[in-house]
């Protein structure tokens, strides 16, 4: 599995996003980064039961991560045309606007080294990816658990600091100074 210190792979994948239009053969550039960081989550299938909670909760805080220059990716491994039908059977995932990846061919899932060898499909896995396209954090769940995504937003505020950071620091309170001290 990639890790900290590795690049994310630079591929150019197929990508769904919005309710409104057929998937038309849009597509998204990993290696673009437009000096922005990336935070990347994958969920196990669409039409499942925790995957929609993950999304919505991800989709709620698009605008914090913008705030903070950082483009919010989903992805699994269904189709661009899965990810359309999904969004469009549920009001809720149809808010979720941000890019969904079609990774069906499981080629980034791959590279990236996060799928379940009996189920076939991507773990939950999270990468914050910075500017440069280097992965600075990676969670990775089992299929049946979900995420928090308001840990992620302060996994990236924390990156963001470049500073020493406590655990349970939040955006806002002190970072350590061993050299004060």
């Amino acid at each position: 599995m990639l890790t900290v210190g590795d690049k994310l792979p630079a591929l150019t994948l197929p990508v769904q996003q919005g309710a409104s239009a057929l998937p038309a053969g849009e597509t998204i550039d990993l290696a673009q980064t437009n000096g922005k960081w990336k935070v990347l989550f994958y969920w196990p299938k669409d039409f499942t039961f925790v995957c929609p909670t993950e999304i919505v909760g991800y989709g709620q805080l698009k605008g914090e991560f913008a705030d903070r220059d950082a483009e919010l990716i989903g992805a699994s491994t269904d189709t661009a045309h899965v990810h359309f039908a999904w969004r469009r059977s549920d009001a809720e995932l149809a808010q979720a606007d941000f890019p969904w990846i079609a990774d069906n061919g499981a080629k980034l899932a791959s590279e990236l080294g996060i799928l379940d060898r009996n189920e076939h499909v991507a773990y939950r896995a999270t990468f914050i990816v910075d500017p440069d396209n280097v992965i600075q954090h990676v969670t990775v769940n089992g299929l049946n658990v979900g995420r928090n995504p308001q840990e992620t937003l302060r996994v990236l505020d924390a990156l963001q600091t470049d500073e020493l950071c406590p655990c349970n620091w939040n955006k806002g309170e002190e970072v350590l100074n061993p050299i004060a001290a």
